[in-house]
């Protein structure tokens, strides 16, 4: 996050939102194929701990900026260090569910975070769910069921690990809703952190493989290419509404079909397909119709909850 990405790069309104997002989504695509790529040598821990190393070192100057009242001030720190460890917990259970399950299928369960935020709503956010967005979440879960295809020989390890992380990875959105009063560093430094200890544990327990200078320089690009996606992000949403933006990310699982094909030899079976489909148009309606409700409370003057997880910008 340490390249900034300013308003007269990309044009403003809609179309420059929707080329951000896209961008984003392609960063975070080939982020994830790198990742992929790499685990055909190296360990988890190993690109868990030279990736945050990575993206401390280029987030340092906006780490500087805040300094170190701003970490010690900020509110809920307890609820700053669960949310840390959920997004260890989300990035490295989706490494592991890459290094066995092609790219495209474990970036599907990972798209059915979304339905599992408005699933756990009513419980950790004390949010009204209706029943067309229950209906929706049924659907959402048949639709991970049919990716799935559940079967004695299909129930790998791979994954049980991506369907954990996908729940993980809700529980992080949820987590980030409840602290969109901390600064966007913070949390971005404590995710950092929490993962290169994890990192670090793995590597001590289990060793470290010796690298050449590209996978090297590969490592250390898993940590840029995630600030980067997430910079691309956070300015789509500044230039056009969310509605406009949001749902061009579930491109990330076209870019996985590709790369997965192009780079693996992978192709995902129909029933897979078959399922992204029910969980992207799930994820669509849900978020769609939690748009609408917000703006009828809007109109009614009472506040309301964020209708997606409040994405923080850097200071």
């Amino acid at each position: 996050m340490a390249v900034s990405v300013g308003r007269a790069a990309v044009p403003v309104g809609a179309i420059g939102g929707i080329v951000m997002m896209l961008l984003g989504v392609l960063f975070f695509a080939l982020n994830d194929t790198m990742g992929k790529w790499l685990l055909g040598t190296y360990a988890v821990g190993q690109l868990m701990l030279v990736r945050s190393i990575s993206g401390l070192c280029v987030m340092a100057p906006a780490i500087h900026r805040v300094g170190l009242s701003g970490f010690r001030d900020a509110p809920r720190p307890g609820l700053q260090l669960v949310r840390a460890g959920f997004s260890t917990l989300e990035a490295s259970l989706f490494f592991w569910g890459v290094s066995t399950l092609p790219l495209a299928e474990v970036m599907t369960y990972y798209m059915a975070g979304p339905i599992y935020v408005t699933a756990l709503s009513p419980l950790l956010l004390g949010e009204h769910v209706g029943w067309r967005r229950w209906a929706a979440i049924g659907v959402g879960f048949c639709g991970v069921a049919l990716a799935l295809h559940p079967s004695p020989g299909s129930l790998s390890v791979g994954a049980v690990c991506a369907l954990a992380g996908s729940f993980f990875y809700a529980l992080f959105l949820i987590t980030t809703r409840k602290l969109a009063a901390v600064p966007g560093t913070v949390l971005m430094t404590s995710q950092l952190v929490s993962s290169l200890i994890f990192g670090a544990a793995l590597v001590l327990a289990y060793g470290w493989t010796s690298t050449g200078p590209t996978d090297f320089a590969l490592m250390l690009l898993l940590g840029v290419g995630s600030l980067l996606g997430n910079l691309c992000v956070n300015q789509s949403l500044r230039l056009a509404p969310a509605t406009t933006v949001v749902p061009y990310q579930y491109t990330l699982i076209l870019w996985g079909m590709l790369f997965g094909y192009l780079f693996f030899g992978e192709m995902i079976g129909p029933l897979t397909t078959a399922g992204a489909g029910i969980i992207v148009a799930s994820g669509l309606f849900i978020f769609l119709r939690e748009q609408q409700l917000g703006r009828r409370s809007k109109a009614r003057d009472v506040p309301t909850e964020p209708a997606i997880a409040k994405l923080h910008d850097l200071d």
